[in-house]
């Protein structure tokens, strides 16, 4: 294992993804976010506010009918399909979904109770051709390991992308029972995974064979809700056409920068989650990925 890069601006920058100005949404891809639950709707609106600013084309929600209306007022752009009544008739649901799909995002904010959550993440697991598990998913794969890590083995047979996991600490412990990177690391290659172990200083590895780290302290990111920002920003960049080792690398660094210049602003104490997704555009101008000031010929 060659020693950890660091991820840097010019890094970021040499990633940035082509966007065609003739392009239309269909161009940008489709992101499918399962997310949220009647008593947790935060997570699924940071979640589809943060993909909605990554640059993909499209983003729909699919999630119980109960935990949509702050997510339907607070971000308009975005579509909707309501989970079905049984199991069954949700992943029916979501196999329709699928055809229309780039990458999906499970996990934030759902309820880990709901035999539904199970079943599709199983169906994603074993069909979609990129994914990003996330939160309540990730507890709920640490609970049925012997069942769904086979299958996740089984995407490379399939020529499916590796599965991208970003869990922080306290769900790594739960998937393997340890914390440090180098278990991280023999976790990822036996598995054919990329995960974003999220601590104040994030850890990538890429499938056992590449490690990186973001190390930006920031305490005004310690709260519940920033890590929704994460996932739903990287799953966007997947769907937009990037690759999943891309995706991540960029995705922490410019959750890393949006932070900063959201303390820098806000001051720590008092900086939201929901305050990240807007600076953005700050952060792709930072990089590169978005030209600065009037450039534009109308």
């Amino acid at each position: 294992m060659a020693d950890i890069s660091l991820v840097d601006t010019d890094l970021v920058r040499s990633l940035c993804p082509q966007r065609d100005d003739r392009g239309h949404k269909g161009t940008f891809g489709t992101l499918l976010i399962c997310a949220g639950s009647e008593f947790m709707t935060g997570a699924q609106t940071l979640a589809t506010e943060s993909a909605l600013r990554s640059g993909v084309g499209m983003v729909r929600v699919f999630a119980p009918e109960k935990s949509m209306i702050g997510t339907r007022i607070n971000c308009p752009c975005a579509m909707f399909a309501p989970f079905e009544d049984t199991p069954e008739n949700t992943v029916r649901s979501a196999k329709e979904l699928m055809k229309k799909t780039s990458c999906v995002l499970i996990g934030p904010g759902l309820d880990e109770k709901d035999a539904r959550v199970l079943h599709l993440l199983r169906f994603f697991i074993e069909n979609s051709e990129h994914l990003v598990i996330d939160a309540g998913a990730l507890n709920i794969l640490s609970r049925n390991k012997a069942v769904l890590f086979p299958k996740i083995r089984k995407r490379l047979e399939k020529n499916l992308a590796p599965v991208v996991l970003t869990p922080h600490i306290g769900e790594f412990r739960r998937l393997t029972g340890q914390t440090d990177k180098d278990s991280c690391s023999s976790f990822c290659k036996d598995n054919n995974l990329i995960t974003v172990l999220k601590n104040a200083e994030t850890y990538i590895n890429i499938s056992g064979k590449e490690e990186y780290t973001v190390c930006n302290p920031n305490s005004g990111m310690s709260k519940g809700g920033s890590g929704d920002v994460l996932s739903g920003l990287m799953a966007g960049l997947i769907a937009s056409g990037m690759s999943e080792r891309d995706a991540a690398l960029s995705a922490v660094y410019i959750h890393s920068l949006a932070g900063k210049f959201a303390a820098e602003d806000l001051g720590k104490r008092s900086m939201l989650p929901s305050d990240l997704p807007s600076y953005f555009t700050e952060v792709f101008e930072e990089i590169g990925w978005e030209a600065k000031g009037d450039q534009y010929d109308i």
